[in-house]
């Protein structure tokens, strides 16, 4: 139970942040959240927890944050502005490798909490290359993805009332490749072939939920969109 409650507070913190960073910033707060979200998911996706009675990796409710910020960008400044926040994205994945993979490289200070911290780093960022593949592969893919996708909806369900559809429509595909492609490329050869399906199935399950209940959020976006709450920069 204790895992679940910690799930549920990260995943009403997530959305609170990105309605909070949009009102204070608009787009622009919106673009900052992005790199942010997705080099944090990227760290926890190395952690493997129960939840719901299955095993899933962390990092799903900031991942699945990314698709709630390109449908928001996507409903109120089009499908350019959301492209943006992808690359922005990716761009991050990118810097936090190459950097990672320069500082593990250096030769720690010989004293029993530098050695400590390092070995711990190492650990970590050791892995990170082929998790940030995986996170370049299934993120671009299925960003690019959603956006197209909510775009096809957005041009045949215009109506305000139909947010909720394309919303999801668009999301749970989008989130169904995101997770192929990432447990694929990320934990083939790590894990045997039954925990592979159990996480992409664990994976998809609790992505599609987030992406199902970020809904309202969408709307909320839009309607403090409308009603000029956003305090857009720029």
């Amino acid at each position: 139970m204790k895992n679940e409650l910690l799930w549920l507070l990260m995943l009403i913190l997530n959305f609170l942040s990105i309605i909070f960073i949009y009102k204070k910033f608009g787009k622009i707060g919106l673009y900052v959240w992005v790199p942010i979200s997705t080099i944090l998911a990227n760290l926890q996706v190395v952690l493997l927890v129960d939840l719901f009675g299955i095993g899933a990796t962390l990092g799903n409710i900031l991942y699945a944050g990314g698709f709630l910020i390109t449908d928001i960008l996507s409903e109120n400044y089009g499908d350019k502005e959301a492209k943006v926040a992808v690359k922005l994205g990716f761009l991050s994945l990118i810097v936090t490798v190459v950097f990672m993979q320069i500082g593990i490289n250096f030769t720690p200070t010989k004293t029993p909490e530098s050695l400590k911290m390092y070995e711990s780093m190492k650990l970590i960022f050791g892995f990170m290359p082929r998790i940030m593949l995986a996170g370049l592969v299934a993120y671009g893919v299925s960003q690019f993805h959603d956006i197209k996708a909510y775009k096809f909806w957005k041009d045949r369900l215009p109506a305000t009332k139909h947010i909720w559809l394309r919303n999801n429509l668009s999301t749970m595909v989008s989130q169904f490749i995101d997770s192929i492609l990432f447990t694929l490329v990320a934990f083939t050869g790590v894990f045997e072939f039954p925990i592979l399906i159990e996480i992409f199935w664990s994976t998809y399950f609790l992505k599609f939920l987030v992406a199902f209940l970020d809904t309202p959020f969408v709307y909320l976006a839009n309607h403090m969109k409308k009603k000029g709450l956003v305090e857009d920069i720029i």
